[in-house]
């Protein structure tokens, strides 16, 4: 590992404390507590839950002993579900929201990528205009509409694939969730790489490479296309993560086990353990993704790798 790389992660370190320190304490300073539910608890076995779960300690207390459970891997127990610690909440629940997070990002880069080159190629004609016309409406639509018009098309009318639910190993479930996560991807990935590519196309070395006489193709494939992906990669790294950790409301539509599920009903009910575990493994995989996209940066422009 070079000395760059090391230090990113390295920095990458306080950022994760710090995220840590602003959500403990800004979920302790939100009205309402883990166990203020409908019925109000006699208030000894309220001390008592209190008291189990460390909570009669002063914040300074309870935030070093957090501290300390992470350092070893622990995340402490959920408040929610009884007898379940934080970690496996999030083991059992992050597998199928990276499944469904990354299949449709890989989508979304296929597709919007295609669509982005081929409307940069004829700017301004008819099939541009078209196609970011389409893109901008897969900009504006969003997931939560995009979700049950898929169920009433592919499920109810045509019966081509389930409505919802979860069975491993059965891909078909994930169909439908992944193409509506995708699609404002695809049209952000699309916009993105279409403005790029047509500065990237007006630059002195493609018109000479154009003058030599080399293919289309080759010109844009090679030439142009590695450059123009420089602002894509910059987006894919937040937008990867956020699809990972951020799809609750496709997972709920669809009756996915993600911990995007798990992560809501957490803040609902003032988990104080698992918000924060959902909060550290998003700040972790942003922290990763960014990591990735620097590595990236260098393979795609030497001149980088070079500084």
């Amino acid at each position: 590992m070079s000395r760059y790389a090391l230090l990113r992660l390295l920095t990458a370190l306080p950022t994760l404390l710090l995220l840590v320190t602003l959500s403990f304490f800004l979920m302790r300073l939100a009205p309402g507590g883990p166990f203020d539910g409908e019925r109000s608890l006699p208030p000894e076995i309220e001390a008592s839950l209190r008291a189990e779960y460390h909570l009669d300690e002063p914040l300074p207390q309870q935030y070093l002993r957090y501290l300390g459970g992470l350092l070893r891997g622990d995340l402490g127990p959920s408040f929610q579900y009884q007898g379940f610690r934080v970690r496996e909440l999030i083991a059992a629940g992050l597998p199928v929201s990276l499944s469904l997070g990354l299949l449709a990002m890989a989508l979304a880069l296929l597709l919007g990528g295609a669509t982005g080159v081929v409307a940069s190629l004829r700017p301004g004609s008819v099939l541009d205009r078209g196609l970011m016309s389409l893109a901008m409406l897969g900009i504006s639509v969003p997931s939560y509409v995009v979700g049950p018009l898929l169920v009433l098309l592919f499920a109810v009318l045509l019966r081509w694939l389930p409505a919802g639910g979860w069975e491993p190993g059965r891909w078909s479930d994930l169909l439908l969730p992944v193409l509506a996560l995708a699609l404002p991807q695809i049209a952000a990935i699309a916009r993105l790489l279409r403005g790029s590519m047509l500065e990237v196309l007006r630059q002195p070395y493609i018109r000479t490479a154009r003058a030599k006489g080399l293919p289309e193709s080759r010109v844009v494939l090679v030439h142009a296309l590695k450059p123009a992906l420089l602002p894509v990669l910059s987006y894919l790294g937040p937008a990867t993560a956020g699809l990972i950790t951020g799809s609750v409301v496709v997972e709920q539509v669809f009756g996915l086990p993600g911990i995007g599920r798990y992560f809501v009903q957490g803040a609902l009910n003032r988990d104080y353990t698992l918000v924060l575990g959902v909060v550290l493994v998003y700040g972790a995989m942003i922290v990763l993704f960014n990591f990735l996209v620097d590595l990236l940066y260098g393979l795609l422009d030497p001149r980088l790798r070079r500084a």
